[in-house]
């Protein structure tokens, strides 16, 4: 039976324990040569399952995990035993907070679709406007009032014919010889279909 990588660790941490004078390496720097070196495989391959084989996430929750492991240094330098139970959890739990964030913020949207879509031009609107209003100038007063009615007030034929004290089929007539009257305004304007 031969030794495991586990003891590997629990020996380098008992000689950096007599090492502690040394100038050369610093405690916590020894650790993380020894989880590297012990962990450096397995770790990321269980992290790479964890999240679906996406590597670059792996990479960082592997990363992440061993700068908590850094920082937890001193703790982790007196515990016996392996560490990889303690990375695992901590590589588990960076995992799952991701996902929970992930799933409590809303999914961002890229902005760049947004900036080919042309702005509105308040100028052609403006002009369209004009000539709309001076093709309706054009106009029979009676023929007007029922676009202004149906068409730029959104009433039905019921309602125009109520409102202006006419039948229906008087508005229905009107609306549709306004209609062609307007169309020939605006082609007199350069405005085609």
């Amino acid at each position: 039976m031969g030794v495991r990588k586990d003891s590997a660790v629990a020996g380098e941490r008992g000689a950096r324990a007599r090492h502690r004078t040394s100038p050369s390496r610093e405690p916590d720097e020894e650790l993380m040569r020894a989880l590297y070196r012990e962990h450096a495989g397995p770790l990321p391959a269980y992290v790479l399952r964890l999240v679906a084989g996406d590597r670059q996430r792996a990479e960082d929750v592997v990363q992440e995990t061993l700068i908590r492991a850094w920082k937890n240094a001193g703790r982790l330098s007196r515990a016996t035993g392996s560490l990889r139970p303690w990375l695992v959890t901590v590589a588990r739990r960076i995992v799952i907070d991701g996902h929970r964030s992930r799933q409590a913020r809303p999914q961002e949207v890229d902005p760049s679709p947004l900036e080919v879509i042309p702005a509105e031009d308040e100028i052609d609107k403006a002009l369209w406007l004009m000539t709309l209003s001076d093709a309706l100038d054009d106009l029979t007063p009676a023929h007007r009032e029922v676009l202004v009615e149906t068409y730029f007030k959104g009433r039905t034929v019921t309602e125009a014919a109520r409102t202006l004290g006419i039948p229906s089929g008087t508005v229905r007539s009107r609306v549709f010889y306004a209609l062609r009257s307007m169309k020939l305004a605006l082609e007199e304007r350069g405005v085609t279909a």
